[in-house]
């Protein structure tokens, strides 16, 4: 760049009597700003001068917009319209449903670039990093070892497990920032495209307030955007009704996490045939909902040469998968909300001692009327 004042030998410089600062600098930062504007229109990161002010918005006419995302490649899907590249993706179920195991099912169909029947995987094969709080390491070389056949998982995919006796994070005020900052080291190391973490109660404690739960969120999703991830999140849900549908609702903790991911799917059981399970969306973004309340898919368990995982065999309408509730089991719960409502408690917490939802309970005291 030919800037005056910069000549060898010359020492004079020239100031711009509106500011204090010297006219050479401020013609470099115009320069650096007009790089930054250059490459951020390219998606690309620059790193500005200290004293520039870094912008909360990217702001653009919406036509720009659409002009610079043609050049962006559309997402793929990894586990057809449940997961697409990119996303931030939450899995929830109850404990010991096996969404561990569908998890590390998605990890290994990634890693091979093999879909799970019959589920499109758009993406190419790409290295998983699966980070395990669940199990250690001796469950994980169980549950996927039949007594004869130990099954081989593909070479890029690195799992890891929680290190009990690291007692660096004692230097860390805040655990989450600790885990966050593991975490981008060993995407690094791994060169993972892709990060599941099982589970997210052990990323952050208090993700039932709307604070927190806001707070992990964007610490997900800065780390999905820094490093070009896709990242499933799985979750439990809390203590729920069998009788009702799944929903947005019965993800443990705040309704917060919902609100900042992508999309998210749940797995039920289904109480209408022993031993299956059932996948039904719950939010998405990018695709239409196909596997809704109408929809849902139905799997089973089998073991294949080691390898316990899931075998989709079809759909149904989730309420024929429901507990079914006898007009016995009616007249006792109705008698029950009568009692607890006599005692005092408002309609809310009926439903909640019950495990039911607040409008059932009103249609029962209703009743008494």
């Amino acid at each position: 760049m030919n800037y005056p004042a910069l000549a060898a030998g010359r020492a004079t410089i020239f100031m711009d009597h509106t500011s204090e600062k010297p006219l050479v600098v401020q013609m470099i930062q115009k320069d650096v700003r007009d790089m930054a504007a250059a490459a951020a229109r390219k998606g690309q990161i620059v790193i500005s001068d200290p004293d520039a002010v870094i912008e909360l918005f990217d702001i653009y006419p919406a036509n720009e917009w659409m002009a610079m995302e043609t050049e962006h490649e559309t997402p793929q899907m990894l586990f057809g319209n449940f997961w697409l590249e990119g996303e931030l993706c939450i899995l929830f179920a109850d404990t010991n449903m096996g969404k561990s195991l569908l998890a590390v099912q998605l990890a290994d169909s990634i890693t091979r670039g093999e879909p799970i029947a019959p589920f499109t995987l758009g993406a190419e094969a790409s290295p998983v990093l699966y980070i395990d709080f669940e199990l250690t390491g001796k469950q994980f070389e169980q549950r996927y070892t039949d007594g004869q056949n130990r099954y081989h998982f593909a070479s890029e995919f690195y799992r890891g497990e929680y290190n009990q006796f690291n007692r660096a994070s004692s230097h860390y005020q805040k655990l989450d920032k600790y885990v966050i900052e593991a975490l981008t080291r060993g995407i690094k190391r791994t060169d993972a495209r892709v990060l599941i973490i099982d589970n997210i109660t052990c990323l952050r404690n208090g993700t039932e307030s709307a604070g927190a739960a806001l707070l992990l969120m964007k610490e997900l999703k800065k780390l999905k955007t820094r490093h070009g991830l896709s990242i499933l999140v799985l979750a439990h849900t809390p203590k729920r009704n069998p009788r009702l549908p799944l929903s947005r609702n019965d993800l443990q903790g705040s309704k917060m996490l919902i609100n900042f991911c992508d999309s998210a799917f749940a797995m039920g059981e289904s109480h209408s045939m022993p031993g299956q399970r059932y996948l039904k969306q719950i939010k998405q973004r990018s695709t239409a909902e196909t596997y809704g309340a109408d929809n849902v898919c139905l799997a089973q368990l089998e073991r294949h040469n080691g390898f316990l995982k899931f075998v989709f065999t079809g759909n149904d309408c989730e309420k024929n998968h429901l507990r079914d509730t006898s007009r016995q089991e009616r007249e006792r719960m109705n008698r029950e909300a009568k009692r607890l409502s006599d005692e005092g408690l408002s309609q809310r917490q009926v439903a909640e001692r019950l495990g039911m939802s607040a409008g059932n309970v009103n249609r029962m005291l209703k009743s008494h009327l």
